[in-house]
């Protein structure tokens, strides 16, 4: 393995009135149910900082922690990027409540919600940016929750040196079946491990192909059983796993995703420059080589684009 991410190939273009505008250049690869490589594109080898798609991982670590949920629906929001939507909202507040845990102990940075009609109702309503409202104060609220099972204090559970992010840390790596290269601050101020993306998509291989009774099944069966719960209700992370029987997704920032489908295998992506518009056609792409196919598929193959309000374009994958 390299120490440095090699930057990645040509995986998508930019098609306006049948011009190319634009190229999206990353990495993709393609595991089979048995874990190995079957395809592959760019630097899948060298380390990347998956975002948002080793909160499954973290939630792994959560629950060997002690983390106790009785319902799946709450671990499904601790794996979450949610949108902000008030079923997503109340939820956080009523883990927080049953914890005994305030909602000022969050250190999640105030935000708006992400879903526009949410953001639009919290400003009608005169409301501002809160922390709870930010995308992962689900994580948040289950790193607190931890805390409160150990004994360990809530004023730097963010820190890396603190015992929850040192056993968040272990597991991630554990599940990749690498070391973790590099450390960093996520967007939501909690650490941020780096991987490799072939690292990335065996910790998802391992997720959906674990035996039930696992706390790594039971993250993978949380997230597909209550998908709205870890993105939105129109969220990317949702219609894939709603559309694809057994499909686990969870997206990152700066164009990163990651999804697993058991017995049939793994994909992780990372988009260079952070395009979040061209991840989904790239992922059909890659999920067709494994045999994958569905309705939902053909409706992300491509990224539309508008002119005067009507399609003119798409971003396309030519990988």
């Amino acid at each position: 393995m390299t120490d440095r991410y090699a930057g990645g190939e040509l995986l998508a273009e930019v098609v306006r009135s049948e011009f190319v505008e634009g190229r999206h250049f990353g990495s993709v690869v393609v595991l089979g149910p048995d874990g190995e490589v079957v395809t592959w594109a760019g630097d899948v080898t060298g380390p990347v900082f998956p975002r948002s798609s080793n909160k499954p991982m973290q939630a792994v670590g959560m629950l060997r922690a002690g983390l106790d949920l009785t319902d799946d629906a709450d671990l499904a929001l601790v794996c979450a990027s949610h949108h902000g939507e008030p079923f997503h909202l109340e939820r956080v507040r009523a883990m927080l409540a049953a914890g005994g845990i305030d909602a000022a102990e969050l250190r999640t940075p105030p935000d708006y919600p992400l879903a526009e009609s949410a953001r639009d109702e919290v400003i009608r309503a005169g409301g501002g940016r809160e922390p709870i409202q930010m995308n992962c104060s689900g994580k948040h609220t289950g790193m607190l929750l931890t805390c409160a099972v150990n004994g360990w204090a809530y004023d730097d559970y963010r820190s890396p040196s603190h015992p929850l992010q040192r056993q968040l840390g272990s597991c991630v790596a554990e599940l990749a079946g690498e070391t973790v290269r590099d450390l960093g601050v996520d967007g939501c101020g909690a650490p941020i491990f780096a991987l490799s993306l072939r690292g990335l998509a065996v910790a998802f291989l391992r997720l959906v192909s674990a035996a039930p009774g696992t706390v790594e099944r039971r993250v993978a069966d949380a997230m597909r059983a209550h998908p709205e719960l870890v993105s939105g209700t129109l969220g990317e992370d949702t219609r894939l796993m709603r559309g694809v029987p057994g499909l686990l997704s969870k997206g990152g920032a700066e164009g990163v995703q990651a999804v697993a489908v058991p017995g049939v295998g793994a994909v992780a992506i990372k988009i260079d420059d952070g395009a979040m518009r061209a991840r989904m056609p790239v992922l059909v792409s890659a999920l067709r080589r494994l045999g994958v196919t569905g309705g939902v598929l053909d409706g992300h193959a491509e990224t539309p684009l508008l002119g005067g309000g009507r399609p003119v374009g798409s971003v396309r994958a030519v990988w």
